[in-house]
C-alpha cells in the first residue's frame, strides 16, 4: 500500500492538478489511519467476532475439504449437474477462444488502454474526463450516475478491442432504426461501461470455480488474465474528483458514481477466492499488490455512501465479501486485514458506514419491526439483513441473530403491508406484488442450522402461508439459478412435517400504525370482498411530496393505487410528477403544494383510530376509522384526513374519505383533491348518475406559477357546480369474468369545480398483477375536485363503493346534511342502502355538538347504522357525547365507543370510562373490551 502511494505520488508531481490528487489521497489514508485507531480504542465489540477463520482458499463458498461432498452432490443431483452444465455453456467458448487468441477477451474490458488514466473527474452526475498516467492500462470510470441512456450495450463480439478513444465509445442506438453503432461521447453512456466490465469478470469468475472444480488449467489462464489486467488497472486508480466539490464526492467508488453499485468488488473476492491457489503456484509475486488493492477499495466503500438507509447494508455485504478474502491482520504492516474489515462492519461506526447495531437500532422501530423506508425498500432490508446473518453463519460458523433481537419481529411484521389480494402497498419508491419469502426462509435455515426448534417452528408456521409449494423438499424444487452460488446458498428449504401453517390473523391487524414511516392501515376481510385504505405521509427514505395520500382497495384489485417512481430517480418525470402532489390521491393547496422528496421528514399524526394498532380482539369488527392531521409546509396549510371502512355484507361495504385543508394564514387560492384509479374508462356523473357536461380547461396547469406536474397531465374538462355528484371507473375484464367498478360519490357545494384528467401511467404493477390491460401504458384515469377557496369549512366529503358487475352497487343513494345548530365544520351523510340498511355519518372538525333528527354528537366521527331487522350500532371515534336510539352516551375523556343492539341483545367496546343513560336508567361502564351489557 505505501510503495503504491509513493509511486502514485512521484508520477502525479507531473500533473497540473497535483496538489489535489495529493490532498485527496493523503486525506483517504490519514482516515484510515484514525479508523485503525478508533477501532484499536475499543475495549470490547457489541458483536464478537468469528474465531478460528480459515486459512486456506477457497474460504467463501466451500474449503477444499468440502470439495470432494461437492462433487459428489453433482454426480448424483439432476439440479446440480444442470448448474455445472449452465456454467460450461457460458464459459467453454471463451476459454478455448483464449488458448488460441488470448487478447480476444481481455481486450474488451472497458479500460483506459491507451490514456493509462490515474484520476478521473466527473460533473456532478455525470463523468468528465480523465489524465494522469500509469505505466499499465487503467480501470474505466463509469458514464453516468443516470442508468438512463439512449444507447445499449453491445454483445461481446461488437466490443472494439483496446476501445479508448477521444471521441468516446462506439455503440448501438437504441432510439433509431436499427440501431446503428456510434461514437457517444462517456457521459451519456450511463452504466454501459459497468455493465460491460461486470459480464467480462463474471466469466472470469465462474471460469476461476471450474478450474477449482475441474483443476483445467485453461479455465485458470483465461480467469487470470482477465483478472490480473483489471485489477493492475485498478491498483493505479485514485478516488474520482467531482469538479463541482458537491454531494456526488462523498458517494464515488472507484468505478462507479455509487460505492452502493460497486458490486464488481463482490465478484472480484469470489474470483480470487477460487483462483488463489493458482495465483500462489504461479504469480506469487502480485499477491500484495492485489490485497492492497482490495483494501484500498474496500476503504473507499467504507469512506464514501449513507449510512442511514439501505445503503449501509449493501456497502456492508460488499466489505464482507472483499475482507473474506484477505489474510489475518497479523500479515499486514497496518494491520488491516481479516478481522479489522469484519469488525468495522460489525462494530465499528463512522461518518459514512455504520456498524450493524447502529444501523439496526437507527432504522427499524423496535415496537412493530418496520424499517424506515417506503415498503419495497423495507421488505428489501429486511430480506438483505437477514441474508447477511445467515451467510456470516455459513461462513463463520457464528450466529449473530442472537445480536440482532428486532429481527424476528421485522419478518414477522411483512404480512401488515399485504392488501387483501396479497399484493403489499406500495407508497413512495414502491413496487405491487407479493412479499418474499426470502427473509423467512432465512430465519427457518439460522434456526435449523443452530437447533432452535421454537425459532423454527414459528417461522415454519409463517412460511407455509407464502410459500407456493408447501411441502418443498431437495427432492422436487426445481432449480432457476445457474451461478456457482446456486451450489451453496439456495440449497433446497426442507420444512418440518410436524410444523403446521399458521393463522393469517396472526400476523395482520385490523389496523396497524407505523409512526416511524407515518403510515397507517385500515382492513376487513380477505381476497376479492376485503376491504382496505393505507394512508401515508413522507417520512423516512425513497418517500414521494405526497401529503396524506390513500390507496384503496376494491374487489381483487388496488384500485386507487399509487402510481409508483415511473422512471430513474434523475429523470425529470420523475422528480417533477411521479414524486409530486398531482400523482397521487391527495390534496394540494394553491397549486403549489411540495416539498423533498426521497428522504422526507413530514410525518402526519395520528390524532384518532379503532380500533388499536394491532389490536387482535375485542372489538367491533364491521367499522374502522382514523383521523389524521398533516402540515403542508410549502402554503402552511392545516390538513385533516378522516377516512372509515364501513362493512355492511359478506360481499358489501364501503369507505367514507372527509378531507380537510385550509391556509393558516388565509388567502387561500384554491385547494384540489386528487384520486386516480384503475379502469379502462372513467365517467363524472351528476347525483342521478346522468353524465355531466364538461368543457376543456386549462385551468390546472403550470401556467399561473404552479407545478410542473401539471403540465404532464392532458385531456382536461372541467365543470363547475354546487350539487352532489359522481365518478366511477370500469375495470373492463376478459370475457367471461365480472367487471370491476369504483364508484366515487362526492358532496357538492359552493365554489366547486370538477376536473377529468389523463395522467402518465401507473408504474408500480409489475409482474402477474390480474389487470387486464397494459397498465404502464395506459393513461391514469384521474378525477379532481377544486375548491375555490378554503376548504375547511367546505371539505372533499367522499364516499366510495367497490362492486361488480354481477353484484352490483349496494348503496341506493346517498345525500348531505347539516348541523341543525348550524355548526359550519360540520359535514352530514344519510347512505341508504338495497338491503333498507339506513347510515347516517357525522364529522366534526370542532367538537361542536351537532344534532340532526333525534341524533346528536360531540365526536370527531359518528356513525349511526340501522338495519331492516331493528339491529343497529353506534359508533363513537373520539367523542365525548352522543345520544341516539334513546340512549345517550358520555365519556369520561375523549375515546372510542361502540354500543351495539343486536336480537335484542346490547354490546359494547369502550375505549375509556362511559356513562350510559337510557330511559330512567343510568350506569357506568369501565374501559372494556366488546361484551354483552344490560342498563335496565
Amino acid at each position: 500500500m505505501n510503495n503504491y502511494i509513493q509511486k502514485e505520488t512521484k508520477m502525479l508531481t507531473r500533473n497540473s492538478r497535483i496538489s489535489i490528487i495529493v490532498i485527496r489521497t493523503f486525506t483517504l489514508v490519514v482516515g484510515f489511519c484514525l479508523f485503525t485507531t478508533y477501532i484499536s480504542a475499543q475495549n470490547s465489540a457489541d458483536i464478537p467476532l468469528p474465531k478460528n477463520l480459515e486459512q486456506g482458499y477457497p474460504r467463501l463458498y466451500i474449503t477444499n475439504s468440502e470439495k470432494k461432498d461437492l462433487q459428489e452432490t453433482i454426480k448424483k443431483e439432476a439440479w446440480a449437474k444442470d448448474v455445472l452444465a449452465g456454467l460450461h455453456g457460458e464459459v467453454d467458448e471463451h476459454v478455448e477462444r483464449h488458448v488460441k487468441d488470448p487478447e480476444w477477451m481481455v481486450s474488451r474490458l472497458q479500460m483506459y488502454w491507451k490514456t493509462k488514466a490515474t484520476n478521473v473527474y466527473i460533473n456532478g452526475q455525470d463523468y468528465s474526463h480523465a489524465d494522469g498516467e500509469a505505466p499499465v492500462p487503467t480501470v474505466r470510470f463509469s458514464g453516468s450516475r443516470d442508468y438512463t441512456t439512449l444507447y445499449g450495450k453491445p454483445k461481446l463480439e461488437d466490443i472494439l478491442p483496446y476501445m479508448d478513444d477521444p471521441r468516446g465509445l462506439y455503440l448501438p442506438n437504441k432510439s433509431k432504426e436499427g440501431q446503428p453503432f456510434e461514437w457517444v461521447e462517456q457521459s451519456k453512456t450511463g452504466r454501459i461501461i459497468n455493465s460491460i466490465n461486470d459480464e467480462i469478470t463474471g466469466l472470469a469468475r465462474d471460469a476461476a470455480f471450474l478450474y477449482w472444480l475441474e483443476n483445467d488449467e485453461h479455465f485458470a489462464k483465461f480467469s487470470y488474465d482477465v483478472f490480473h489486467t483489471y485489477m493492475q488497472g485498478m491498483s493505479y486508480r485514485g478516488e474520482p474528483i467531482d469538479l463541482l466539490n458537491g454531494h456526488i464526492q462523498t458517494l464515488v467508488g472507484f468505478t462507479n458514481f455509487q460505492v452502493i453499485h460497486e458490486g464488481i468488488l463482490r465478484e472480484i473476492a469470489i474470483l480470487y477466492d477460487f483462483l488463489h491457489p493458482y495465483i500462489e503456484a504461479n504469480h506469487p509475486e502480485h499477491i500484495a499488490m492485489y490485497d492492497a488493492t482490495i483494501k484500498r477499495w474496500t476503504d473507499l466503500v467504507i469512506k464514501n455512501g449513507v449510512p442511514q438507509n439501505n445503503w449501509n447494508l449493501h456497502q456492508a455485504n460488499i466489505i464482507l465479501k472483499a475482507a473474506m478474502v484477505l489474510q489475518d491482520d497479523e500479515n499486514y504492516e497496518d494491520k488491516k486485514g481479516r478481522e479489522y474489515y469484519i469488525n468495522y462492519i460489525l462494530n465499528v461506526t463512522s461518518a459514512r458506514q455504520w456498524s450493524l447495531s447502529k444501523f439496526i437500532d437507527y432504522g427499524y422501530d423496535e415496537s412493530n419491526g418496520v424499517w424506515n423506508e417506503c415498503p419495497s425498500y423495507s421488505l428489501g432490508v429486511t430480506s438483505s439483513l437477514t441474508e447477511f446473518i445467515r451467510d456470516f453463519d455459513n461462513t463463520f460458523d457464528h450466529n449473530i441473530l442472537p445480536y440482532t433481537p428486532v429481527m424476528s419481529k421485522a419478518v414477522k411484521m411483512m404480512p401488515q403491508y399485504l392488501f387483501p389480494n396479497n399484493q403489499i402497498v406500495a407508497f413512495g419508491d414502491s413496487n405491487y406484488g407479493p412479499i418474499s419469502t426470502e427473509a423467512i426462509e432465512d430465519m427457518i435455515r439460522i434456526a435449523q442450522k443452530n437447533g432452535d426448534k421454537d425459532l423454527e417452528k414459528e417461522f415454519t408456521g409463517l412460511y407455509r402461508l407464502f410459500a407456493k409449494d408447501k411441502e418443498e423438499s431437495a427432492q422436487n424444487r426445481k432449480r432457476h439459478s445457474k451461478g456457482i452460488s446456486s451450489f451453496f446458498a439456495s440449497k433446497p428449504l426442507v420444512l418440518n412435517q410436524n410444523y403446521k401453517e399458521h393463522n393469517i390473523e396472526d400476523y395482520i391487524t385490523q389496523t396497524f400504525n407505523a409512526p416511524s414511516v407515518s403510515w397507517h392501515v385500515q382492513r376487513m376481510g380477505k381476497g376479492k370482498d376485503g376491504l382496505m385504505v393505507s394512508l401515508n405521509g413522507s417520512l423516512g427514505n425513497h418517500m414521494h411530496a405526497n401529503g396524506i395520500n390513500m390507496e384503496l382497495y376494491g374487489k381483487g384489485f388496488v384500485q386507487g393505487a399509487d402510481p409508483g417512481k415511473g422512471a430513474g430517480y434523475l429523470q425529470p418525470i420523475y422528480l417533477e410528477y411521479y414524486s409530486q402532489f398531482p400523482a397521487h390521491n391527495t390534496v394540494m393547496v394553491d397549486g403549489a403544494s411540495s416539498y423533498t422528496e426521497m428522504l422526507s421528514y413530514h410525518a402526519f399524526d395520528v390524532l384518532g383510530e379503532y380500533p388499536k394498532s394491532e389490536q387482535k380482539e375485542g372489538f367491533y369488527e364491521d367499522i374502522t376509522y382514523s383521523d389524521v392531521y398533516f402540515l403542508e409546509p410549502e402554503t402552511q396549510s392545516d390538513q385533516s384526513r378522516l377516512v372509515s371502512i364501513v362493512k355492511t355484507g359478506e360481499t358489501a361495504g364501503y369507505y367514507v374519505d372527509v378531507f380537510r385543508s385550509k391556509k393558516q394564514r388565509k388567502g387561500d387560492k384554491f385547494h384540489d383533491y386528487y384520486y386516480h384509479n384503475l379502469g379502462q374508462s372513467m365517467r363524472v356523473m351528476d347525483a342521478d348518475g346522468n353524465s355531466l357536461k364538461l368543457t376543456e380547461s386549462e385551468e390546472m396547469a403550470f401556467a399561473g406559477g404552479h407545478l410542473y406536474a401539471l403540465d404532464y397531465m392532458w385531456d382536461k374538462k372541467s365543470v363547475k357546480l354546487e350539487d352532489d355528484y359522481q365518478a366511477e371507473w370500469k375495470i373492463d375484464m376478459p370475457e367471461g369474468e365480472d367487471d370491476v367498478f369504483m364508484n366515487l360519490w362526492m358532496k357538492g357545494t359552493v365554489g366547486r369545480e370538477v376536473f377529468s384528467i389523463k395522467s402518465p401511467p401507473n408504474k408500480a404493477f409489475r409482474g402477474n398483477h390480474g389487470i387486464p390491460y397494459k397498465v404502464d401504458k395506459e393513461p391514469y384515469l384521474t378525477f379532481a375536485a377544486r375548491q375555490h377557496g378554503a376548504a375547511w369549512e367546505k371539505p372533499f366529503v367522499s364516499v366510495y363503493e367497490p362492486f361488480t358487475s354481477a353484484e352490483g352497487k349496494s348503496i341506493e343513494k346517498i345525500s348531505g346534511f347539516e348541523d341543525e345548530n348550524g355548526n359550519n365544520e360540520f359535514v352530514g351523510l344519510n347512505i341508504l342502502h338495497k338491503s333498507g340498511r339506513e347510515d347516517f355519518v357525522f364529522s366534526s372538525a370542532n367538537h361542536q355538538k351537532a344534532n340532526y333528527k333525534a341524533m346528536s354528537s360531540d365526536a370527531t366521527y359518528t356513525l349511526f347504522g340501522n338495519e331492516e331487522n331493528g339491529d343497529w350500532v353506534v359508533f363513537i371515534g373520539n367523542g365525548k357525547e352522543v345520544s341516539a336510539k334513546g340512549h345517550t352516551i358520555i365519556t369520561s375523556e375523549m375515546g372510542n365507543v361502540v354500543l351495539e343492539s343486536k336480537q335484542g341483545e346490547l354490546l359494547l367496546n369502550n375505549e375509556v370510562s362511559i356513562t350510559i343513560t337510557y330511559k330512567n336508567s343510568k350506569k357506568k361502564f369501565d374501559a372494556g373490551t366488546l361484551r354483552k351489557i344490560e342498563i335496565e
